[in-house]
């Protein structure tokens, strides 16, 4: 039987593999979280709130690879409806996942924070497939926000807010601001342009 449409494009883009991967990075959340016991404190909710949204858009972005580059560019129909599909999809089940973890709070570090993480976080690896291509994908994002994570904790100043997005509780305006237009811009290079070819294996 030959797999045609929605599955063919499933298993092109190994979907089944990235449900799986995202249900198994919802579960380390939780599991950190609670060895955190993040419930006596909020704050030590910030490495689960930080590295799971990064994780998560580390399994998105490896999706977005294709092993059929050349036919994509030879299909009659556009791609940028299914690019943007799968993109908001995957992005909408992380979002609905991860917060899971970090129920409560959501004024300091609860599932606002958590989402809009995600949402920055793959903004940053959905621009990073278009120019490295989706294999490497994750390592701009986790460059940035293990940056960020190390060096933001003496930072002060109203701008902090906005470089600092992964850091900040879940009501900053700026922080979320920035992730936001993160993901806008990312997704809109990737809905576009699709992620850049990846050479072949060494």
């Amino acid at each position: 039987m030959t797999t045609t449409g929605p599955l063919l494009y499933a298993r092109s883009r190994a979907l089944p593999v990235t449900l799986a991967a995202l249900a198994g990075t919802t579960a380390f959340a939780v599991w950190a979280a609670r060895l955190l016991d993040t419930y006596l404190d909020p704050d030590r909710r910030v490495p689960v709130v930080a590295l799971a949204p990064l994780l998560a858009a580390a399994v998105i972005g490896v999706s977005l690879h294709t092993d059929s580059a050349e036919l994509d560019r030879t299909a009659v129909r556009p791609w940028w409806p299914r690019r943007l599909t799968h993109l908001l999809a995957l992005t909408a089940l992380a979002s609905a996942l991860l917060p899971v973890a970090v129920l409560g709070e959501a004024h300091t570090f609860g599932p606002p924070a958590m989402i809009r993480n995600t949402l920055g976080c793959t903004g940053l690896t959905a621009a990073a497939a278009v120019l490295l291509g989706a294999r490497l994908s994750w390592l701009p994002a986790f460059g940035y926000v293990s940056a960020v994570y190390l060096g933001s904790a003496g930072a002060r100043g109203r701008a902090v807010t906005v470089w600092a997005w992964p850091m900040q509780p879940g009501a900053q305006s700026g922080a979320w601001a920035a992730a936001l237009a993160a993901f806008a811009v990312g997704g809109a290079l990737y809905v576009v342009r699709g992620a850049r070819p990846d050479g072949p294996r060494a």
